[in-house]
């Protein structure tokens, strides 16, 4: 878990609001608030717990559903008055079932949702579905797939051909994306990746 913030709670009573967001496919998933008490116990516990406002006291995301947010990181703004923890959830978090409670496509990017169905399609592998078939033809294959679209890629660049290459560059992106789920690893992975080169 890593941890960058400088929080100063002034009371016990203090309310901080917290984002939740999926650490693979970085949609923003809910809204929550912690106290002290309950920003301790999600460090400690490595799961989010809140501060529950209607029932006034602590409240571990999952408690009765087992769909717990297990913590990735958290950082706080620029003036350390917001939290953004970035988590997995072990199912769905809205009350109504579905993966957030902010269930909007766009808010979430069409990777983050094209990452949520290749990560779906490996643990479910329904027959017909051509990224199953991917998954169980294994590395090797994927592999070579990444390979091939790659070079495609180029191809099309070199010929300026401005429409195919966006094309290619799909197929990639999807093939590659496929290949990191194989490997219990995502987009957030390159992005903290090229985070790290950048801060340095």
């Amino acid at each position: 878990m890593k941890i960058e913030t400088k929080l100063i709670f002034k009371q016990d009573s203090d309310l901080i609001p917290a984002v939740i967001q999926d650490d693979k496919t970085l949609k923003v998933l809910m809204l929550g608030y912690m106290n002290r008490d309950a920003y301790k116990k999600t460090i400690e516990e490595g799961r989010v717990t809140f501060f529950s406002r209607s029932r006034q006291r602590l409240w571990t995301k999952g408690e009765s559903s087992n769909n717990f947010l297990k913590v990735k990181s958290i950082e706080a703004d620029c003036d350390n008055d917001t939290l953004l923890v970035r988590a997995d959830p072990a199912g769905p978090v809205c009350h109504t079932g579905s993966n957030s409670c902010f269930n909007n496509e766009l808010s979430e990017g069409f990777l983050g949702k094209l990452t949520q169905v290749i990560k779906e399609r490996h643990n479910d592998m329904p027959q017909g579905s051509y990224t199953t078939t991917l998954f169980e033809k294994g590395a090797e294959r994927i592999s070579k797939k990444v390979g091939e679209e790659a070079a495609e890629v180029i191809i099309e660049a070199i010929k300026g051909d401005k429409k195919r290459l966006v094309y290619e560059a799909g197929d990639l992106i999807y093939h590659l994306l496929v290949l990191l789920e194989l490997y219990g690893l995502s987009i957030s992975d390159i992005e903290k990746e090229l985070y790290s080169r950048h801060s340095e």
